[in-house]
């Protein structure tokens, strides 16, 4: 069978411990499927991809690939919401439209929101899953909370002001030992917050994150647009309790003063890390190793049954 992946993206493949999180995806899934497929990976269209007869092309986020390359099946992997005006804009209605699409998304809450006129020939729901550097990590890996570490580590940086700015107000005069470390491209003015121990790290690799991961408390993640969040999977593998508004996507993810901490309000946000930084070493174990367990579900071993499942129907 000949696959053909197509990620409409600018990173290089090769550097895979620097790639974001749905590149990480499609390079783990490519692997996995090329050990029995002949199956390609890219982000460009050659001459000699336009001239193959594809049996499965599987495009991330861009349907616009399936009017430029033949294929007996077509599958578009949605990781993100895709509106009607949107897909206008972008080009991609008419691909939808005037092709037989398999779209599968990466949640019940994508899958909601996605237009009941897109007319796909098929929606199925197949969850991301743990990137390959996650494989064998020991879900006790927690073995030392002496240092109350709070890490944000999505991109999005709606929230992040006012997270900040509760952090200095309140978080920090009752735990001033408690750390927050944001790791993201963000240029806010970041002046001065070290003494509110704020820290700011850029893009890390997956590598140096998930060591840092081991060393940390807890996880903010607010949600507010979120279609999965592989970020709070990847903290919850290494025993970090999630804070969310439990809005979108981490609805589904996240079971209250269990794996994580939902929050009605995000004005008050500072109750719940001040809880999670209150928790003694027995407790604050076991929330972490309630999360951790409850990330077996997107292990990739069992993700990749149900793309096996998919590709070979």
């Amino acid at each position: 069978m000949k696959i053909l992946f197509y990620v409409n993206s600018k990173q290089n493949f090769r550097k895979s411990n620097y790639l974001g999180g749905i590149e990480v995806l499609n390079y783990d899934l490519h692997k996995f499927i090329k050990r029995k497929h002949y199956a390609i990976l890219t982000n460009s269209i050659s001459n000699n991809i336009r001239k193959t007869n594809w049996d499965i092309i599987i495009s991330s986020n861009d349907a616009k690939v399936f009017n430029l390359i033949k294929s007996k099946r077509k599958i578009l992997w949605l990781h993100n919401k895709l509106q009607i005006e949107k897909a206008f804009r972008k080009k991609q209605l008419f691909p939808i439209l005037f092709n037989k699409i398999e779209a599968v998304f990466v949640s019940k809450f994508l899958n909601n929101i996605t237009s009941k006129l897109y007319f796909f020939k098929k929606r199925i729901i197949i969850p991301n899953f743990l990137p390959h550097i996650f494989n064998g990590q020991n879900d006790l890996s927690n073995t030392d909370f002496k240092r109350k570490k709070i890490v944000w580590s999505v991109q999005r940086e709606k929230g992040l002001k006012k997270i900040i700015e509760i952090w200095i107000k309140k978080i920090n005069k009752l735990e001033p030992d408690a750390e927050l470390h944001i790791f993201t491209t963000s240029k806010l003015n970041i002046d001065n917050l070290k003494k509110f121990n704020v820290y700011f790290h850029g893009k890390i690799s997956r590598k140096r994150l998930l060591n840092f991961y081991k060393q940390s408390f807890g996880m903010i993640c607010l949600g507010y647009d979120e279609t999965f969040c592989l970020n709070a999977i990847e903290a919850m593998k290494m025993q970090l309790p999630v804070i969310s508004l439990g809005e979108t996507a981490l609805n589904e993810l996240i079971v209250n003063n269990k794996n994580g901490l939902k929050v009605n309000n995000l004005m008050n946000i500072d109750r719940s890390i001040l809880k999670l930084l209150s928790l003694n070493r027995v407790e604050r174990s076991k929330i972490g190793q309630t999360a951790s367990s409850f990330t077996k579900k997107f292990d990739s071993r069992n993700i990749f049954k149900k793309w096996t499942k998919l590709i070979s129907n």
